[in-house]
């Protein structure tokens, strides 16, 4: 296989032969060799052993002609060496067994070197990079620090973020510290994953969707923009706010050289009121993968042609795809992509 660096183009807005596509989570349970992995080992293992955080990352490439792979790894990952203590249930879903909710309880969360405590994911990253061997590009990434900072508070997922709205309502500069200190992790976390040879980053903020944007302008943007002007700029950054269409401007604002799209905004609408500025990232719904070939085909036609051949979209889907899609549609979906958008 020739170097594939559309992704890497469309992250520049520079012309492309054919639209880009990687999946998020695209390595996961919806592939049988990651469960038979997974049947052997705890998730958490499986994270911290290189060896099989290569094999996970590569069997989605191996098996679509994706334009990038993304680290097997999570985003709670690097909160373990701030003192966090969580555990991975049955179901993969984390729970916090010391959930943060007071100052002395934030000031307690320790700084740590990432280069010393996670050698096993920059190791992995360049493992990875070896074995791909320029073919495709690598994408290295974080949570972002509200995301983070609500697992933190509420000790695992939440319907309406009280804990977290609690603090940051009734104790601002408790929150101010919780983000100060996340914002500094997370900068050198994602910088050591560029040293170790990621070619690009992901900062997923997979909860903030369910803040008004005047809390969000206040409790978040300025945290969110330190992070991105703190990160090496040496490759492209996409900052990817899931249920956010309502933010989209402040999330731009925020930063990020590709803005990713979840599916509740039509990509023509939403890249409109990003001034066509930045790249964009989406944003077909997860569950349509689950429809007839004939469905999963004019949802895709639909977003490439809203995104009107403009240099600078890359296609994913709107979150990450789900545990039981079938394998088969997964592949159409990448290869009518790179079909339907011939240039």
């Amino acid at each position: 296989m020739a170097r594939n660096d559309r992704f890497l183009k469309a992250c520049r807005k520079e012309p492309v032969d054919c639209t880009p596509i990687w999946m998020m989570r695209q390595a996961g349970r919806y592939l049988k060799e990651y469960r038979d992995i997974r049947s052997k080992y705890s998730f958490i293992e499986m994270c911290k052993t290189p060896e099989l955080v290569v094999e996970v990352t590569l069997q989605p490439v191996r098996r679509f002609e994706l334009d990038a792979a993304i680290i097997f790894a999570d985003i709670l990952l690097p909160l373990e060496y701030m003192g966090i203590d969580f555990e991975f249930s049955k179901d993969d879903g984390p729970q916090i067994k010391n959930p943060v909710r007071t100052k002395k309880e934030v000031e307690k969360m320790r700084k740590f070197v990432i280069e010393e405590h996670m050698d096993y994911l920059l190791t992995s990253i360049k493992l990875v990079r070896k074995e791909l061997d320029g073919k495709l590009p690598l994408i290295g990434f974080s949570g972002a620090p509200f995301t983070l900072a609500s697992y933190i508070i509420e000790g695992g997922g939440s319907k309406n973020y009280i804990h977290t709205k609690t603090m940051m309502y009734k104790e601002p500069d408790t929150w101010h510290l919780l983000m100060e200190k996340l914002v500094d992790m997370i900068i050198d976390y994602l910088n050591a994953q560029i040293q170790a040879g990621a070619q690009a980053v992901q900062v997923f903020d997979s909860w903030v969707g369910c803040l008004c944007p005047s809390d969000y302008k206040e409790f978040i943007l300025p945290h969110q923009k330190r992070l991105f002007e703190g990160l090496d700029k040496s490759v492209p950054n996409i900052h990817f706010a899931f249920g956010a269409s309502h933010l989209l401007k402040l999330v731009k604002e925020a930063g990020g050289d590709v803005i990713g799209l979840d599916w509740r905004i039509d990509l023509d609408d939403a890249w409109k009121s990003l001034n066509f500025e930045t790249a964009v990232q989406g944003n077909l719904d997860p569950a349509a993968l689950y429809g007839s070939r004939d469905y999963i085909k004019r949802r895709v036609e639909d977003i490439l042609k809203r995104a009107g051949n403009r240099n600078g979209h890359i296609f994913n889907l709107g979150h990450g795809i789900l545990p039981t899609v079938p394998v088969e549609n997964a592949e159409y979906l990448v290869n009518l992509v790179h079909e339907l958008s011939k240039r």
